[in-house]
């Protein structure tokens, strides 16, 4: 086994890590570290909850040097807010044991106290890319002086739109400076960023197993538009956790009213709410507080939760791909989730094609919100009712 120490990580963080019960690596790290450690570039291929984390970040607090006011010599972009929350809730602490000041900056919170912290100097920003640019066009970020530059999570930085932004950030670092990039994928774009961006990389990659269609349950129910959030509803009421996906912001927030009329105990998560309440209903949905949340695609990439019984797709995805994406936040850590398909008359058609494309063959069964069979999903069979039928 290949400690933190064997590694090069410092006694100072090798103890801190250890009074966490931190003792061993995770493969990601164990890969990665000593290459951070030692200034190369690092291109690594692992997906969200790795452990990417501390490989990059433990090589950043051992390497990077004091700051000045507003020019940080560490930088780590990240997709959303809450990454970046939960980046710098990682960092945050293991900095002070080596006297590097850390500070998440992202939107959706006031910026003063951002600023402010910048003034007094700050030696590694973890930030999204629209508030990092709105930092530094108010003079309040010089990314200049940077030594270490961190894209995280790059694919989903790059499908959200970011590139304009991260390369204008990139440019804005005029020295010698060491990158690493982290991504789920190292295809298409991304490869052309790690071309574009990092000098010799070393590359190194973590095969994890992508969560089948097999090792879900899947239903397909064609419903009333008047009775829809009743089913959606009755399906909910009898899981533990559900995560329910819908196309828009404004769709989320009538979706949780409506929900909360039935007495459902739920809240959203999208762009447009307040950063503290996107913060505060993903952390009672993880630890079980919530047992429903409402989610656009776009706020659900910061979501990686283990135990979600059931996903309903309340609105159909735009294809197989998203389908498979959405569904993949059930069937976690060996358990077998359900993921259910809510589906207008008009909307048929849709989901007959989306069926085809991920190799499933079932019927979609009109129910409605009294049926008794929707307490429990996972041992309705509808294809065995069919046969029988």
């Amino acid at each position: 086994m290949t400690t933190f120490a064997e590694l090069g990580v410092s006694s100072e963080l090798v103890k801190a890590l250890s009074e966490q019960g931190i003792d061993e690596p995770f493969p990601i790290q164990a890969l990665t570290i000593a290459d951070g450690l030692a200034g190369r570039d690092v291109c690594g291929k692992a997906k969200t909850g790795s452990g990417k984390t501390l490989a990059f970040g433990l090589a950043i607090l051992d390497r990077v040097v004091r700051a000045e006011s507003r020019k940080p010599r560490g930088l780590v972009l990240v997709p959303t807010r809450e990454l970046a929350v939960q980046v710098d809730g990682v960092l945050a602490p293991l900095g002070k044991v080596v006297d590097r000041r850390v500070r998440a900056c992202y939107g959706g919170v006031p910026i003063d106290p951002q600023v402010n912290a910048l003034r007094r100097g700050v030696d590694v920003v973890i930030g999204t890319p629209g508030r990092c640019i709105d930092l530094m066009e108010r003079g309040d970020l010089d990314v200049s002086d940077v030594g270490i530059v961190v894209l995280d999570e790059a694919d989903r930085m790059l499908d959200m739109g970011f590139l304009p932004q991260v390369q204008k950030l990139l440019y804005r670092i005029r020295g010698e400076h060491q990158t690493m990039l982290f991504s789920a994928t190292l295809d298409g774009a991304v490869n052309s960023l790690v071309r574009t961006y990092l000098n010799d990389p070393v590359r190194h990659e973590v095969h994890s197993r992508e969560i089948t269609v097999a090792e879900m349950e899947h239903r397909f129910f064609l419903v009333h538009q008047m009775d829809k959030v009743r089913v959606a509803a009755a399906i909910a009421s009898h899981a533990d956790r559900t995560l329910i996906f819908v196309r828009t912001k404004r769709g989320a927030d009538k979706l949780v009213g409506d929900l909360k009329q039935l007495g459902v105990k739920v809240a959203a998560i999208h762009g447009d709410l307040r950063q503290k309440a996107r913060e505060q209903g993903l952390a009672d949905f993880t630890s079980g507080a919530l047992p429903v949340l409402v989610a656009t695609d776009v706020a659900a990439r910061g979501i990686d939760v283990e135990g979600v019984d059931v996903v309903i797709h309340y609105d159909p995805p735009d294809d197989h791909k998203a389908y498979l994406h959405r569904s993949g936040r059930t069937a976690r850590a060996g358990r077998r989730g359900v993921v259910v398909t809510l589906s207008l008359w008009d909307q048929e058609n849709l989901i007959r094609l989306l069926m085809r494309r991920i190799g499933i063959t079932q019927p979609i069964v009109e129910v409605f919100s009294n049926d008794e069979r929707l307490a429990d999903v996972v041992a309705w069979n509808p294809a065995a009712d069919a046969a029988a039928s």
